[in-house]
């Protein structure tokens, strides 16, 4: 455990979980802020270590530029629709901060908020937050641990919440990967398969529309691995690209909410030859090509990341699922407990 600078809850660290020589994956660096995933060290094909995902030097640096890099976001993940929903004929009013929208919790989510570290080891890390009622407008007192566990292959996060009083909970990692190094150019050549028969399409402000549509004949159909720079750009003819600005979308994923987490995505970047699978027992996935990068973040090690220069998986529950009871439940009553598995699988060849 080091310092890891200071924010405006007070003063920061960095755990950093290791492995034998010879793993797939080498080490990973953790901060207490945002409770954040800030370096993931994985072997390539030469057999040579790289950083393969987007962070800053310090809590400062996260807490006034990030666009919530390896980050759990929270209450609730992704969106919800004018800031607004309804729980038990009660209208639930929370923070806009995605005008008309709220996006991963509001102004001040979990994302900048100093967790509380429960127990660390070399190769495990557990942190607790506790969200009061009325954060961001949310209901009930939510108790949240985050526990991140290494082995050889792969990085296991298993995120527990309750809560005192009926409310929506959606909780996700929201690491952007570049399995090239991160840095190294775009993601465009990377190949992404996802397990999914479907997606929400979304409107111009990134809300799904309520349908469920199929990807089969469409530019979302990642049924088998293909270049993610084969399709991103056909926004003109698909009002889907257009309005995601590329890809921003939740896919529906085969099997829906499951007790134990399986394989929903894999990637594998084609120069370093790393290969990445993302498991969950959540109905949802994410897929968010980096359409905001601009090439104005100056990251690690002073790396800039350009457009598109990364990409986000995250396991989830659906967006706006507190307006859409067609979408699975987002609501967790006091008496049980939410509960998400994500594991990334590393490989290299």
């Amino acid at each position: 455990m080091t310092s890891f600078g200071s924010c405006r809850h007070g003063a920061a660290k960095l755990f950093m979980l290791k492995n034998p020589a010879g793993s797939e994956i080498e080490a990973v660096s953790i901060t207490d802020y945002g409770a954040t995933v800030v370096a993931i060290r994985t072997k390539d094909k030469h057999g040579n270590y790289g950083d393969i995902v987007c962070g800053f030097d310090s809590a400062n640096d996260y807490e006034t530029q990030s666009p919530y890099f390896g980050c759990i976001v929270g209450r609730y993940a992704n969106r919800i629709s004018d800031a607004t929903f309804t729980l038990d004929g009660r209208t639930i009013k929370v923070t806009k901060n995605d005008p008309p929208n709220m996006l991963h919790g509001g102004a001040e989510g979990f994302d900048k908020k100093l967790w509380r570290m429960l127990d660390a080891s070399d190769t495990q890390l557990r942190l607790e937050y506790v969200s009061a009622d009325g954060e961001e407008g949310f209901p009930g007192e939510l108790t949240v641990t985050a526990t991140y566990r290494l082995e050889p292959n792969c990085l296991r996060l298993h995120i527990e919440a309750t809560t005192k009083a009926k409310t929506v909970v959606n909780l996700t990692n929201h690491s952007y990967f570049n399995l090239e190094g991160h840095g190294e150019g775009t993601i465009l050549q990377h190949e992404l398969q996802i397990e999914a028969g479907s997606f929400t399409p979304i409107n111009e402000v990134s809300i799904p529309l309520g349908a469920i549509r199929p990807v089969e004949g469409t530019n979302f159909d990642f049924s088998a691995p293909t270049p993610i720079g084969d399709r991103i750009d056909r926004g003109d003819t698909d009002d889907q690209l257009k309005n995601g600005l590329g890809y921003d979308h939740n896919f529906c994923l085969r099997g829906g909410l499951v007790s134990s987490a399986r394989r929903v995505a894999t990637l594998r970047a084609p120069m370093s030859g790393r290969v990445m699978e993302v498991h969950t027992n959540q109905p949802g996935i994410q897929f968010y090509s980096g359409n905001f990068l601009d090439g104005t973040l100056v990251g690690k090690g002073g790396k800039v990341y350009p457009y598109r220069g990364a990409l986000c998986l995250e396991p989830q529950l659906f967006p706006n699922s507190p307006n859409q009871i067609d979408f699975p439940s987002c609501i967790l009553e006091p008496a049980d407990t939410y509960i998400h598995d994500i594991a990334y699988h590393f490989a290299h060849g």
